[in-house]
């Protein structure tokens, strides 16, 4: 039986309900001091007081850390509160579609891909820049707004540089199909993990298949840390090798070796839109104007390339890849070369608090 929808939470007058997740519920509301129409996200408080306090803590640390940003590419929150056994935060009601959903439809356009994920970096390098990682970037939290406009959504495992919950060493936090090497390892994370995180979707969304593949969840961390995948022109013969380059870097192992900021990614993601069999597609136009904090997509020809972008370094790397990373029968190295060479990798295959790291995930997800 439907539970009975509340009349009001704090000054909001629910109107319906949009969806229910592990930890709340999330409602359609009107604000009627600013008449307008919202979303509440709701946290019940668990009776065990000491999973209480981590919940309400963690709903206060997602409250600050996406409350403390304004740009057009993350969801605006209003108003945080509590109300008897429930938190509440008012945001923004986005009426769009997951990118998630949007690719079950299908293979999606190459201008579209690099364009609504160049927005995602776009809102990733501001809330870095202010000391907040997302933790958790994946299609499901993507909204694509009136076709055109990104919108980064839940800050829910985010973390601050002064986060309220201080978590245990080893503890993971986030969906293991886009997690980082680092997440995976249990190790400190900086924005470059995002950064890799949101290079596992463009490997997806360009190539048609996900960069990594195993039966567990295990089995998938361990390829995470140590498998190189495939480059995505590889899958996808329509691909430009320039779009090959940047994969390989924002799926760096090492986060030295990767995007240093989203922004330097954001910046070759559109560099990428005027290559050759990509401009001539028609990129969609975005719907809203630009400010400061946004680059403008190239109407045509080829923008810059990132300062950062080492073209030459990155196809030699590519290159000798390809070269050492087949066997006489064509097939990829075994994982164990890179056992051999990699302690941490080892220690995992060993099943070395494995179990337990992916419990803790499956449990996030």
């Amino acid at each position: 039986m439907d539970e009975p929808l509340p009349e009001r939470i704090g000054r909001f007058r629910v109107l319906g309900e949009l969806g229910r997740g592990a930890m709340g519920v999330v409602y359609r509301a009107e604000d009627p001091m600013l008449n307008r129409t919202v979303a509440i996200k709701t946290i019940l408080m668990s009776s065990d007081p000491a999973l209480r306090t981590e919940y309400e803590a963690r709903f206060r640390q997602e409250a600050k850390a996406a409350g403390g940003l304004n740009h057009p590419n993350l969801i605006t929150i209003y108003d945080v509160g509590r109300e008897e056994d429930m938190a509440y935060m008012a945001m923004e009601l986005l009426e769009g579609v997951e990118l998630r959903d949007m690719m079950k439809s299908g293979r999606l356009e190459l201008p579209f891909v690099l364009e609504i994920l160049a927005q995602v970096a776009d809102g990733l390098a501001f809330a870095h820049e202010r000391g907040v990682v997302h933790r958790d970037v994946k299609p499901g939290n993507i909204m694509v707004v009136g076709g055109r406009r990104a919108k980064v959504m839940d800050f829910g495992v985010a973390r601050m540089h002064a986060s309220d919950i201080q978590t245990q060493v080893g503890a993971v936090l986030g969906s293991p199909k886009y997690m980082s090497p680092e997440q995976v390892a249990g190790s400190p994370i900086d924005g470059r993990s995002d950064v890799f995180s949101l290079g596992v979707i463009l490997y997806e969304l360009a190539a048609g298949a996900p960069p990594f593949a195993a039966p567990d969840v295990a089995q998938y961390m361990l390829q995470i840390a140590g498998a190189t995948p495939t480059p995505p022109s590889v899958l996808n013969p329509e691909l430009p090798q320039m779009l090959d380059l940047i994969v390989a870097r924002a799926l760096e192992k090492d986060p030295a070796r990767r995007y240093q900021s989203a922004a330097d990614f954001a910046a070759d993601l559109r560099a990428c839109l005027g290559q050759p069999g990509v401009a001539a597609r028609a990129a969609p136009a975005i719907d809203f104007e630009l400010d400061d904090t946004m680059v403008p997509s190239p109407a045509s020809g080829r923008m810059p390339l990132s300062r950062r972008f080492d073209s030459a370094a990155a196809l030699e790397r590519l290159s000798a890849l390809a070269a050492a990373g087949r066997g006489a029968d064509g097939a990829p190295p075994p994982l164990r070369r890179r056992l051999n060479e990699d302690p941490l990798l080892a220690l995992l295959a060993a099943g070395v608090a494995l179990a337990t790291l992916a419990a803790l995930v499956v449990a996030l997800v």
